[in-house]
């Protein structure tokens, strides 16, 4: 490491791993640690980050004093790897996603008054309602979805409310359900924290604010107004308010970092927490997004994240609050049919060879003869059908097409125009000056992007960046210190850009705009008529 200069800290609690990003002035990366639940906390059991119960297999939760153990554990291990704490001028990060923490009466003031000279789980042992915390992973929720979605007018009113109709996951069903079936542990209850707002508050010696960013993806957050919505409030528990506390935008600087913090691990006391945030929203600023910008994520799901200048009510995806502009938003779209539909695909159509599989779409025109065709091995959250479904050009249902390039081609297109409709839908702008990045293992293969640029009319962009939730909290925390003076994509400009890989070929827009007004009127007939291939 440089021994010159301020240098700045991200974290990040995910579901396996907590991990740490060390960056310097110019944002480039200096030190990285982890600390890996299963292996390096082997006492708390879990699997995959997470306890399972045999009897109650919906229930999926992990251990709020693995957590703990699991910071002191983390800054132990960068300093072991020479990091100087006492040139840390700003910390911030991110916590995986509507994840639920539940301190005890009484624990604020055990924060307030941490012992140096004591390790942070020894403190906090008694210090949570319930020493389990529901997670994303949870699906134990059905009844508390349909309590709330019932109580405030249906799913189409709550996600014009919240951002997203109920979803078991999200935390306002979690807590929902906390109130019904344990009211003791509610009772006991104090406050309410997030993931990340829980990470932030070890960090800050007191109870820390929930961000809006994260905020949005609870279910009780008015994205518009920013605060709690009253009436979600009173439907889900009472007294939640005082239980939840304030929000704040995810550039906040909370105030100074924990003289336990200080004492132990030599911080300099002028060291900043900065507002953490959801992975979600992290990933946005690790990736840079812009206004004009989509992230395609082409994985085992395939994820587009947005940048929304205003939120589009629609039954099934999320609409979050930007943690870079607080009057913007940021979309999340996810798709189960991704890599595997296309590996399918690929062994039935190519032998199990991508070389083979390229050449065939290479070999077949943009707009397939007209052909068009929806593969769907699981069943699609966007439209909610399984099976597949090859039509001609005259729109005509058939059961298999004539030749292995037709079907290549047809695959392909059929996803990256599904995810174009799905965007449009949700209110993103398809224009002139959008910026597709590409990220995920499919964005090494350039033909299948370039159907995505041609799909979109787009130019088409991969960036190298790996663990960008970590990064994008890193990056957080020199931004918050200095966005009075400079902006996001100031601070950020010395982070190298995207690599542009394709350019949509001329003709494409003329080819697939027609295809998308054909695949609305299929999806529509299918979803009428439900039926199967």
């Amino acid at each position: 490491m440089s021994d010159l200069g301020p240098i700045y800290v991200g974290l990040d609690l995910s579901t396996q791993q907590l991990k740490a990003v060390v960056v310097d002035e110019q944002l480039r990366v200096l030190d990285e640690a982890h600390v890996q639940f299963d292996n390096d906390l082997p006492e708390f059991r879990t699997y995959g980050g997470v306890i399972h119960k045999k009897q109650t297999p919906s229930v999926i939760q992990a251990p709020c004093l693995m957590w703990v153990k699991a910071l002191d554990m983390l800054l132990d291990k960068l300093r072991v790897c020479g990091v100087d704490f006492g040139r840390v001028r700003g910390i911030s990060g991110c916590g995986q996603q509507h994840g639920t923490v539940y301190w005890s009466r009484g624990a604020g003031e055990i924060l307030r008054n941490l012992r140096p000279e004591k390790f942070l789980h020894e403190q906090l042992a008694n210090a949570f309602a319930t020493s389990l915390a529901p997670i994303w992973m949870d699906s134990s929720t059905r009844a508390e979805c349909t309590i709330i979605e019932d109580g405030i007018g249906g799913p189409l009113k709550l996600a014009e409310i919240t951002g997203s109709r109920a979803y078991e996951r999200f935390s306002a069903p979690q807590i929902t359900k906390i109130h019904r079936t344990r009211p003791d542990v509610y009772n006991s209850t104090e406050r309410i924290s997030l993931v990340s707002s829980f990470v932030a508050s070890l960090l800050l010696g007191n109870y820390a604010p929930i961000d809006y960013s994260d905020g949005s993806g609870m279910n009780l957050l008015d994205i518009r107004t920013k605060d709690w919505s009253d009436d979600l409030l009173q439907i889900c528990a009472p007294d939640l308010r005082e239980r939840l506390g304030e929000t704040v935008p995810s550039s906040t600087d909370l105030g100074p970092i924990s003289n336990y913090f200080v004492e132990r691990f030599g911080f300099n006391d002028e060291c900043r927490v900065v507002a953490f945030t959801g992975d979600n929203p992290a990933s946005l600023m690790g990736l840079r997004l812009q206004k004009g910008d989509l992230v395609c994520s082409l994985g085992t799901s395939d994820t587009l994240f947005l940048w929304l200048e205003s939120p589009k009510t629609v039954p099934e995806g999320h609409i979050f609050c930007n943690p870079i502009d607080n009057e913007a938003f940021m979309g999340l779209l996810c798709f189960k049919n991704g890599s595997l539909t296309r590996e399918r695909i690929r062994d039935s159509a190519a032998g199990g060879s991508w070389q083979l599989f390229n050449e065939l779409l290479d070999s077949t025109p943009r707009g397939n003869f007209g052909n068009m065709a929806i593969y769907l091995d699981a069943r699609e959250i966007i439209p909610p059908l399984i099976g597949d479904y090859r039509f001609n050009k005259a729109d005509e249902k058939i059961s298999r097409y004539s030749s292995k390039e037709v079907e290549v081609r047809a695959l392909v297109e059929g996803q990256f125009i599904a995810r174009r409709v799905c965007a449009e839908d949700f209110g993103f702008d398809i224009g002139p000056n959008c910026r597709i990045i590409a990220t995920g293992g499919a964005s090494a293969n350039k033909a299948v992007l370039q159907v995505l640029s041609d799909v979109f009319n787009s130019p088409v962009y991969t960036s190298e960046m790996a663990n960008s939730a970590v990064l994008g909290g890193a990056y957080q925390a020199k931004h918050a210190l200095h966005r009075h003076e400079s902006s996001f994509e100031q601070i950020t400009s010395s982070i190298p850009e995207p690599t542009l890989l394709c350019r949509p070929y001329s003709d494409a827009e003329s080819i697939y705009k027609p295809m998308l007004e054909r695949y609305r009127k299929i999806i529509a007939q299918l979803l009428e008529t439900n039926s199967p291939s």
